[in-house]
């Protein structure tokens, strides 16, 4: 018997000692957030109240009260019971082109020729010696008169300085006289075509317009940034990104120069941003990434190639199956002929990088779904993308789940392509349009994005309109087709843990679990539980990067 008492009371000694060494020395930490909502993000979609964070990395996660006792920190962080999502993952941007234009003309939200010429007056006087005006976002659908301009509305007030003026898709420039005089093209000639573009023409011979690959014919005059301007176009950009909680942007279409320069600011701890970067499919790219494939660091991923195969429905470069129900005598076009996309798609994977395709009409869909499928096998992890899959008819939709193809869509553009798009397509065909829901269900996961600058760069505009389906005036009232809007937990995962599991990178960030990057974001407010109409107005309150604080709204 007095045997047993020793045992036990040597065992609840040890017991106390253990309880109290573990009290009296707990771990470090470089940074400790407690007593907030952190949805984590992972498998289950849990939540917890606090996060240990050392050297970038998260280290624990759990209630306040452990994560308190059993670590310490010179730096610590009380949320006040605000909410924590994981840094944001913009799938589908173009960054570099993004910062860039920041300088430039911004025609965005105008309502008619008028108040674009007014902002070019404004725009030239703030930059009198640019020797172009460079503009974008412009919008012909949203005029009265929905009809392409002329390059005679540009000419009446600069009848000398190259005009540039970049459709709000991308997919169309409307460019003056000078413009076209820089090509060495004069406006009467009517002999010029370009494959895979469209140079419209009216009574004045050349309109002005010039769509997909025929806009090349003007910008390659337009002078490059200097190393100086294109650093500062970077840095602005990532600003701006931080403060709508942007911790990694996929960047859909780079060349070898720009992502040098951003993997030398990323060194040097100017660049903090994550940047995922798709190749242009140029000579030179693929000679130096065939040589030496995919490239990875904490803060870069270059392992994929960014094909464009059409236009934009809203310049009617889209490539349909039948012809656009407002312009039957066409059907847009693809960008390069289908042996071209067949011979890239086998040099992808020949020499393992990610092929990544801009489709947006179901014709071109349908090509490059088919061609992906003569490349892949059934259960294949290569991760292949198509970029936007717009309009996909029903009978190809399959596809994506039999080859593990991921849907890459932008919900944003349903939201500002729904005033006209039926227009286009007619009422059938509409449905096969922005098909969100159906596409996620092919493989049971999404990548969410903006496509900015195009559209805005705020993440919870495109929150908002993947789950209500809306307008920012709450228009439809239904919304539109509401079939496919996701629900709140898939677009949390659309735009973190999915958008990284398509870039190749979900084992290291997208949601807030031990051993992943501290990339997360403080919010104003719940966008998980609010009403609908308040996301959009949510703000950020801090962004972090690696467990370091980039922004704070105060």
């Amino acid at each position: 018997m007095r045997n047993k008492y020793i045992i036990l009371y040597r065992t609840i000694f040890l017991l106390t000692l253990t309880v109290c060494f573990s009290c009296s020395s707990p771990k470090e930490a470089d940074l400790i957030v407690h007593n907030g909502i952190i949805y984590t993000v992972d498998e289950d979609f849990s939540t917890v109240e606090a996060m240990a964070i050392k050297d970038g990395k998260i280290i624990e996660t759990g209630n306040s009260i452990d994560i308190l006792a059993n670590y310490k920190s010179e730096s610590t962080t009380d949320l006040e019971g605000k909410s924590v999502v994981p840094g944001l993952i913009d799938g589908h941007a173009h960054f570099f082109r993004y910062g860039l234009g920041l300088v430039n003309a911004d025609l965005t939200g105008t309502s008619s020729k008028t108040e674009i010429l007014e902002r070019l007056v404004a725009h030239r006087e703030s930059y009198p010696n640019n020797p172009w005006i460079i503009g974008r976002g412009w919008d012909q659908n949203d005029w009265e008169e929905k009809e392409f301009p002329s390059r005679l509305d540009l000419d009446s007030l600069f009848p000398d300085v190259p005009v540039y003026l970049i459709r709000i898709d991308g997919h169309a420039a409307w460019v003056n006289t000078a413009a076209i005089s820089q090509a060495d093209i004069t406006p009467d000639n009517s002999e010029i075509k370009v494959d895979g573009g469209d140079i419209l023409r009216n009574e004045d011979g050349i309109q002005g317009i010039f769509v997909d690959n025929a806009m090349d014919l003007i910008n390659r005059h337009i002078p490059d940034a200097s190393e100086v301007q294109q650093k500062e176009a970077l840095f602005q950009a990532q600003k701006n990104c931080f403060e709508v909680g942007l911790t990694t942007v996929v960047d859909a279409g780079l060349d070898k120069e720009t992502i040098d320069l951003i993997d030398e600011m990323q060194k040097s701890d100017y660049l903090k941003i994550r940047i995922y970067a798709m190749l242009n499919p140029t000579p030179s790219n693929k000679e130096y990434y065939f040589k030496n494939g995919p490239y990875f660091t904490d803060f870069l991923t270059v392992t994929s190639f960014k094909i464009y195969s059409d236009g934009a429905l809203g310049s009617r470069g889209a490539c349909l199956i039948e012809p656009y129900a407002d312009k039957p005598d066409q059907t847009g076009f693809l960008l390069q002929n289908i042996e071209y996309f067949d011979e890239t798609a086998k040099e992808m994977l020949k020499y393992g990088f990610q092929m990544n395709t801009h489709c947006i009409g179901d014709s071109s869909n349908r090509a490059l779904l088919n061609i992906y499928a003569k490349c892949l096998e059934p259960g294949n992890n290569k991760r292949w993308r198509i970029e936007h899959a717009q309009i996909i008819n029903e009978s190809d939709l399959s596809t994506f789940g039999e080859y593990n193809i991921i849907p890459s869509v932008q919900p944003t553009h349903a939201t500002s392509d729904m005033y006209w798009a039926d227009e286009r397509l007619g009422d059938e065909r509409i449905k096969d349009a922005y098909i969100f829901k159906e596409l996620l269900d092919q493989n049971g996961y999404i990548a969410l994005g903006s496509d900015f600058p195009v559209e805005d760069i705020n993440p919870l505009l495109g929150f908002y309109a993947a789950v209500a389906r809306k307008d920012l005036k709450g228009y439809p009232d239904s919304g539109f087709q509401k079939e496919n809007a996701l629900t709140r937990e898939e677009t949390l995962r659309g735009m973190t843990i999915w958008a990284a599991k398509a870039n190749f990178e979900e084992e290291k960030k997208g949601s807030l679990e031990k051993g992943k990057f501290a990339d997360f974001i403080v919010l104003e407010k719940d966008i998980m539980k609010i009403p609908e109409d308040e996301i959009p107005g949510t703000k950020v309150l801090q962004t972090y990067v690696g467990g370091e604080q980039v922004y704070n709204r105060k």
